[in-house]
């Protein structure tokens, strides 16, 4: 009967944790590369100060941000924007961090039409969402109402985009 001993509780239960601290750190990591490009002193790159930040109150150790900071020259990452319609119609804004627009673009643009929704034209989607500097986000101008169907659907949608390595943020502008 192996496996049912202590350890190998443990060791599973671990293993999967240590899987999602892991999604989350690389998502972080990759943000505070492209947020480096510009300038990597986090005390005159707003935006950089607010990664790190967020990879403060994540947990994320001191010893991968330095080294992300220093890699930022070296590996060649792309920020990344998606537009798209959901159900009835629901605006989706889907941010990526990714080495390869081409790969991204085609496995969310797959992960899209799997669950119902349609990829939207560049510019069509951003209409109808403010762009905040101060905290580098998207807000939607007005929201639009959802049944309780289509708030399920889009719920299962963006937790499917979510689960992409590459994707950072999804913004809808649903009630």
């Amino acid at each position: 009967m192996s496996g049912h001993n202590k350890w190998s509780q443990i060791k599973q239960r671990k293993g999967a944790q240590d899987a999602k601290k892991s999604a989350v750190f690389s998502k972080i990591l990759n943000a505070i590369i492209i947020a480096a490009r510009p300038d990597p002193n986090p005390s005159t790159n707003p935006r950089l100060r607010a990664v790190v930040e967020k990879a403060k109150a994540a947990n994320v150790p001191q010893d991968n941000i330095t080294r992300a900071l220093s890699r930022q020259q070296e590996k060649e990452l792309y920020e990344f924007t998606l537009e798209a319609y959901g159900p009835e119609g629901i605006a989706l804004i889907i941010q990526a961090i990714t080495d390869s627009t081409n790969r991204t673009n085609n496995e969310l643009r797959k992960i899209l039409s799997d669950a119902g929704a349609k990829v939207a034209d560049p510019g069509s989607v951003l209409w109808s969402f403010t762009f905040s500097e101060a905290n580098q986000s998207f807000s939607p101008k007005f929201t639009q109402p959802a049944t309780g169907v289509a708030k399920e659907n889009l719920e299962k949608i963006i937790i499917a985009i979510n689960e992409h390595p590459d994707v950072q943020a999804v913004i809808h502008n649903a009630e």
